[in-house]
């Protein structure tokens, strides 16, 4: 299948290249020509504008977007459309709020265009392991994507099937699932990244007291010096609280066990706030979600050790970088 690619970032150009492994025709484009030098280099076909890319795609034609939310994409997508025709597709796979989707979705419908939303989680690691994909849309043209969405997603890989699923017919367990109409694939994803929030908020915290065992402020026959990259190890092997995220947190450890490479200074990437605007509207609880959010808020001012464990993980999954205001 043809697939048009726009913005070639850590994410953009590894999902380009699973998919041409995959067997996929990609046209990509990036304003960084220097990313469009690369892919085309591996195989896919680049374009030197947004006109030559649209004219490179065959009717009808799928667009998939990964550039930065915001302004980036509105821009992205009304560039866009501009210059596509009636049975098009514009697939939004970047971190876009879901009501946002829901407005575009309208828009470009007006012109015949088809509009999906597909919140994608996998980082720099999505490559190898694969990307985990929640849809949005109409579902004809989702399951028109369908050969896309097999080739990016994981699969079933080594994980068990979870006991009682075993006669639903479901691509949950392949990796991907089509959750509803438009902005439904994005509120699930803003929905995961606030839990995201909140797992690694308990993570860092746990590991701070232990940073703090030895403090001389404790009665002495109390004081534990613990080996905190061992005991991240530890858990992963065997315990409840094994994940991802404690993976990535033991290589980090095992990097650098005082992560003195990290800041502490946590930015947030927007979904853990849309998340608790949306909580309030359907005034539903979140105090562990608001409070993780608020961690990240006074990681600005005041850096700890578990805000720098904070910073390694996300440097792990996402290769985001830390940077203080200014810095």
């Amino acid at each position: 299948m043809q697939l048009g690619m726009i913005g070639l970032g850590r994410m953009g150009a590894n999902m380009v290249r699973r998919l041409m492994r995959g067997g996929h025709d990609c046209v990509v484009f990036d304003l960084n020509a220097d990313n469009v030098k690369a892919l085309a280099s591996e195989g896919a076909t680049g374009a030197e504008s947004l006109d030559d890319f649209v004219t490179k795609l065959n009717a009808p034609r799928a667009v998939w977007i990964m550039v930065p939310a915001g302004n980036p994409t509105e821009q992205t997508v009304l560039n866009l459309a501009a210059k596509l025709s009636a049975g098009d597709i514009i697939i939004d796979g970047g971190n876009s709020f879901f009501k946002d989707d829901v407005r575009r979705s309208k828009m470009l419908a007006e012109r015949g265009i088809n509009y999906v939303d597909v919140g994608t989680s996998g980082g720099i690691w999505g490559l190898e392991r694969g990307y985990c994909m929640m849809i949005g849309g109409p579902a004809e043209v989702a399951q028109h994507l369908d050969p896309l969405f097999q080739t990016l997603a994981p699969g079933v890989g080594t994980i068990e099937k979870t006991p009682g699923r075993e006669n639903l017919n479901s691509t949950a367990e392949q990796g991907y699932l089509y959750c509803g109409p438009s902005g439904a694939g994005h509120f699930v994803k803003m929905v995961h990244n606030g839990i995201e929030y909140g797992l690694m908020q308990a993570y860092a915290e746990g590991l701070d007291i232990f940073r703090n065992a030895n403090s001389e402020s404790l009665p002495e026959d109390i004081r534990y010096d613990l080996n905190i990259a061992d005991i991240a190890e530890l858990w992963r092997r065997g315990s409840v609280v094994g994940s991802w995220l404690l993976d990535l947190t033991a290589m980090a450890l095992a990097e650098n066990p005082s992560l003195s490479n990290y800041s502490g200074f946590v930015q947030d990437s927007g979904e853990g706030r849309w998340t608790i605007q949306t909580a309030i509207e359907e005034a539903v609880p979140v105090d562990v979600l608001a409070t993780s959010l608020f961690a990240r808020f006074r990681s600005r001012q005041d850096q700890t050790f578990a805000d720098k464990v904070l910073s390694a993980m996300r440097n792990k999954f996402g290769g985001h970088i830390e940077r203080p205001t200014g810095g």
